[in-house]
Order: C-alpha cells, then structure tokens, then sequence
C-alpha cells in the first residue's frame, strides 16, 4: 500500500453559493454579533443564526462565509459557515477566493 505524500491530502472545502460572500471578522460586539470585512468590499455587522449558536464558535481574524440580508443586505448579514483549520483558509488563498481579504489576513 503506498503511503500518500502530506501534501497531496484530499480536503473538502465549502465554496459561497448564490449570494453568499466570503468575509472576515473584524470585530466581536457581543451577544453573538461582529463586524465582518467583506469580500465585496462591505463591512457588515452580521449575527450567528439561532439554529448555529451553540455550534459555531467565531474569533476575530476567522474566515467565514456571510449571507447578507433581503433587506438591509448592504449593512447586515448571516454567518452561515467557518472554516475550521489552516488547511482550509489555504486552498482558499490559492484558489484566489481571499484576493481583496489577504491585506486582513
């Protein structure tokens, strides 16, 4: 059996769908709300939806993906998903996704 090369490891990474965007968080303001640098060049006061609030756990300087509102989309939005690991965050940066995020990084 051949031992596979570390970097050629297989990872699955989720990509934004539709309208999601990628962002990074800037700023904790409490009570499960942030202030998130968008890759669209927004920055967003976003919140953790009630259904992901005891399963996601955000930090500032984490890559997530924001789904901004129906209405107020400009200034608010949703996090919806946080990429969990080094590994992620660079496939991401190869696959130039982070390109207008890299100077937060």
């Amino acid at each position: 059996m051949p031992i596979e090369n570390p970097e050629e490891v297989v990872i699955r990474v989720r990509i934004p769908q539709g309208k999601e965007v990628l962002g990074i968080v800037q700023q904790r303001l409490g009570g499960s709300r942030m202030r998130i640098l968008c890759l669209d060049g927004k920055e967003r006061i976003c919140r953790i939806p009630g259904r992901l609030r005891r399963e996601l756990w955000v930090r500032e300087n984490d890559v997530v993906i924001v789904e901004p509102w129906e209405l107020g989309g400009e200034d608010k939005g949703d996090v919806v998903y946080k990429y969990r690991g080094k590994a992620e965050v660079e496939f991401l940066r190869k696959r130039g996704y982070l390109k207008g995020l890299d100077e937060g990084l």
